[in-house]
């Protein structure tokens, strides 16, 4: 007796199909699993075996191979009982395998039959569709996240039992929605509530508008996580190719089960200093994305910048050139989308209140090495540098009418939408993505200006790459007025915000 079916296996934020086979021959009794398969798959045959004893059918004393295949891709989730167990009463005669061909099995057994949740259902259902499948079998409480592929048609069961009596025939009971999984509301933070720092609210601006990376300099409660946490509300709208492609993300993560759609506003992750390499790169044993990823189209927030591992900020460099994370283990290779606009805050110095000397309680030398901490590989993939000054007690209780994130938005919006317009031909969209052989072309400048930031250069010392952040800043601000031409006062002003020889002196912030 021989079946298949077909279900599919996650890699990276996509998906390949995978056949389940089972073979039924007389022989020694034996209960195999085959097709280069991680213990938790194998041990979903314990699973299985126990969900259909209970379910009242008996595994004949015969020799059953199961086979998922192909061979040569790994798998390693427990979405594959479902697709198992169906195949196995497919080659007892219980269910007809021509009434199963056009679905697409996921899910999770537990020793009763029921039927549990599994991360990833959204890559697979998309997928799916994308090869021509439309009708889909998934965990009661995958529903709704199955149902934001549009097109899809998918029947979600509580008990293998259900699902069995689906394929006899049985009429599917369309579930209430409403109560699959709670709606999670989102509340944006809005920069109307931040009071003085103008300084910072431009840089956030200037940021946002291209897609540059950002440091915050100044000592606690100056409002650098503040300005920080208000980043997605002046960034445009995500398109629907991106709302897509993080939600699969989030989707493998785990993480999208309590929303109501796809997500509609641009991530903004936060992670603690005390992360992990991995846990900000993505891997471990089942290859998840990690911190980088899962800030993919956002923003990647760092507090504390200069508390983090100095080995886990290393690991940033690459992704924040190629704006994708490669993560090879011995199990397998799997490629994240990372493009997140970098954010970072640090305090000035150890004690927090450098340059006033009456409050700070650092030595030159003790400042040169708490900037130390950040190498000047990854200073030089930050485009803004920005000093937070302290609060006055008028600009904490000031009445002034502060301008919103909505105001700001349209601002950006319109920046982005140049940009769009002007590089339609190129492989980037955004002013911090031109790369070093295109600067000419997009970033000219004119002859006194040219001999200006030759000046910049040799009195600064300034790197190759260094130079061209200025450029691609200067050619931000630049959109942001309205100006083709990257006048004196847009370099001028992106110069500012650089400042590369004060920051890294441990003298001057």
């Amino acid at each position: 007796m021989y079946s298949k079916i077909q279900t599919a296996a996650l890699v990276g934020i996509g998906t390949i199909p995978v056949t389940v086979e089972v073979d039924m021959s007389p022989g020694l009794p034996v209960f195999d699993m085959v097709g280069n398969i991680s213990n938790q798959v194998r041990e979903g045959k314990e699973r299985i075996r126990t969900a259909l004893h209970n379910l009242g059918i008996l595994m004949p004393a015969k020799r059953i191979t199961i086979n998922l295949s192909p061979a040569s891709v790994r798998k390693d989730s427990a979405a594959f009982d479902i697709p198992i167990s169906v195949c196995i009463m497919c080659a007892l005669g219980m269910i007809d395998m021509e009434t199963t061909n056009e679905y697409l099995f996921a899910g999770e057994l537990n020793l009763s039959g029921e039927l549990l949740p599994v991360n990833g259902i959204l890559p697979i259902v998309s997928d799916g569709m994308d090869r021509g499948i439309k009708k889909f079998i998934v965990p009661y409480e995958n529903i709704r996240e199955a149902r934001l592929v549009e097109g899809a048609i998918v029947y979600g069961f509580r008990t293998l039992n259900d699902l069995f009596l689906f394929f006899q025939g049985n009429e599917y009971i369309e579930p209430d929605l409403e109560q699959v999984g709670p709606k999670k509301e989102h509340a944006q933070a809005d920069f109307k509530e931040v009071n003085g720092q103008l300084f910072l609210r431009r840089a956030a601006e200037i940021a946002a508008a291209g897609m540059h990376n950002l440091l915050l300099i100044g000592p606690p409660g100056a409002g650098k996580t503040m300005i920080a946490e208000r980043m997605p509300s002046i960034l445009p709208p995500l398109s629907a190719g991106e709302r897509l492609e993080i939600s699969k993300i989030y989707s493998i993560k785990g993480l999208l089960k309590d929303e109501a759609g796809l997500l509609q506003e641009r991530p903004f992750r936060s992670p603690h200093h005390t992360i992990s390499r991995v846990g900000m790169t993505g891997g471990g044993v089942n290859l998840l994305p990690g911190e980088i990823s899962l800030a993919h189209t956002g923003v990647l927030f760092l507090d504390e910048m200069t508390e983090f591992d100095k080995d886990t900020l290393e690991i940033l460099r690459q992704p924040l050139e190629d704006r994708k994370i490669n993560i090879t283990r011995f199990n397998g290779n799997v490629e994240y989308p990372s493009d997140f606009l970098l954010l970072g805050a640090m305090n000035p110095c150890n004690c927090g209140y450098y340059p006033d000397m009456q409050r700070c309680r650092c030595t030159p030398t003790m400042r040169k090495r708490y900037y130390d901490k950040l190498s000047q590989p990854l200073i030089d993939r930050i485009d803004l540098f920005v000093r937070a000054e302290p609060l006055l007690f008028t600009d904490l209780n000031s009445h002034n009418q502060n301008e919103d994130s909505m105001t700001i938005r349209e601002r950006v919006n319109r920046c982005h939408e140049i940009q769009l317009k002007r590089y339609q031909k190129e492989a980037f969209y955004h002013n911090s993505q031109i790369p070093a052989s295109k600067i000419i072309k997009y970033c000219t400048l004119l002859d006194e200006d040219m001999q200006y930031m030759e000046s910049i250069f040799e009195k600064h010392k300034l790197t190759g790459r260094t130079y061209h952040k200025i450029l691609r800043v200067a050619r931000t601000i630049a959109d942001l007025d309205g100006k083709e031409q990257i006048l004196h006062n847009h370099l001028a002003e992106a110069v500012c915000f650089r400042n590369p020889d004060e920051f890294t002196s441990g003298e001057v912030v």
